[in-house]
């Protein structure tokens, strides 16, 4: 079976009888064309193109948001993320089933979505219990990272790992993760982006981030490090530097290519995310999300040991 057509039959479960919208921007218009061709072979297909968005979160055009309420399936090939937007929020409320594929590749596809979704379910589906019920995390990494922040009264996402066939389901192709947001206000310490942060790309050097009471207050390193913050503070808006969110990768197949929607869902590797949660049951609404990916790390649960130098235990 084709990538396109594992999105479309395996991961999307795509009717028929049902309606199809592809939503694609300039730079992705050959991968959306692909699934667009696929889709409209046996089902009521539209591909809709927009404008190529400046920052991952930002909404899409008024027009675009609108037209989303009334298909089935909707699948964003696009440049930037569309995943946190009030707009595909409104869609997945009234029922839409969402594949959100910001950065994606043909390598991407053919290597990271034909995957065995029970084994990744299984996973993820525990590491997101564990969140569930946890109160405290701490996270370190022999590249310096070293934070803790409260997870109390917060909900785990990422158990349908890539396979969306209920009314509202939704999330990344390719899968998998467990995340959630920690709670505002909470997280202390330093994390060290080693693998690759949205909006740079693959890092060839380390960027380390302070957080001081939920927020990021220091981005040190080098060139990555001065790009990433020339890249926060465009948004003339405080809420940027909230921590939003901790995540586990867990798809076996992916490898940190520089898209950051690959890098997070690698096994053996975290990330923490800066920016909107309210998605995902945080407080903070800014149309901003961005994720930082790092190698190796050990976490800890309510002082319980889940991972250890990247190795789930």
């Amino acid at each position: 079976m084709t990538p396109e057509m594992t999105i479309l039959k395996i991961c999307l479960g795509l009717k028929s009888s049902e309606s199809c919208l592809i939503i694609a921007d300039e730079k992705k218009i050959d991968i959306a064309e692909s699934i667009f061709k696929k889709a409209k072979a046996f089902a009521d297909a539209e591909l809709l193109k927009i404008p190529e968005g400046d920052f991952n979160g930002q909404e899409p055009p008024s027009w675009a948001a609108e037209k989303m309420l009334g298909f089935d399936v909707i699948i964003f090939v696009t440049s930037k993320s569309l995943s946190w937007t009030e707009a595909r929020i409104r869609a997945t409320e009234k029922g839409a089933r969402i594949a959100s594929m910001p950065g994606i590749t043909y390598e991407i596809m053919q290597r990271a979505i034909d995957v065995n979704y029970e084994y990744m379910g299984k996973i993820t589906n525990k590491l997101a219990d564990i969140l569930d019920s946890g109160k405290k995390v701490k996270v370190t990494t022999k590249a310096g990272t070293n934070i803790d922040f409260d997870i109390n009264g917060r909900s785990a996402y990422g158990r349908n790992v890539g396979v969306f066939h209920n009314p509202g389901d939704w999330g990344n192709l390719p899968g998998a993760e467990a995340f959630i947001a920690p709670v505002e206000k909470t997280a202390n310490g330093a994390y060290v982006v080693d693998a690759s942060q949205a909006g740079i790309g693959k890092l060839k050097n380390p960027i380390t981030i302070k957080v001081e009471n939920g927020f990021a207050v220091k981005v040190q390193g080098k060139e990555e490090a001065k790009d990433f913050k020339k890249v926060i503070e465009s948004i003339e808006d405080n809420n940027a530097y909230n921590i939003a969110e901790f995540g586990i990768g867990t798809n076996p197949k992916a490898i940190v290519s520089g898209i950051v929607l690959e890098d997070e869902k690698v096994k053996g590797t975290a990330h923490i995310a800066l920016g909107k949660n309210s998605g995902f049951g945080g407080e903070i609404d800014v149309p901003f999300h961005v994720d930082g990916v790092f190698n190796s790390p050990t976490i800890f649960v309510d002082d319980k040991l889940i991972m250890e130098d990247g190795n789930l235990l």
